[in-house]
């Protein structure tokens, strides 16, 4: 079986909230991410992180995705095709 090379984490809040709690959030969520990578074998320095947020009625979902090793290169292949 193929190691993930990848993993996720969404939030979600009132899109009415002060940005320094999303920054908060933000800055909590990567910090719960970089350990829990930490658990697995996985050095947060060498991942490629990238946010998203979908906007739903009053609410904001934010999603914290990791990327390493093969999923890392797509990533960055697609993005520096996209640059060009």
């Amino acid at each position: 079986m193929a190691k993930p090379t990848q993993a996720h984490m969404s939030q979600t809040w009132s899109k009415r909230r002060p940005q320094a709690f999303k920054e908060l959030k933000k800055d909590q969520m990567k910090y719960y991410m970089g350990a829990k990578l930490i658990e697995v074998g996985i050095d947060p320095k060498t991942v490629i992180y990238r946010w998203k947020v979908e906007v739903s009625g009053d609410n904001e979902t934010w999603t914290c995705s990791t990327y390493w090793g093969d999923s890392k290169d797509k990533i960055l292949q697609a993005e520096a095709g996209s640059v060009s």
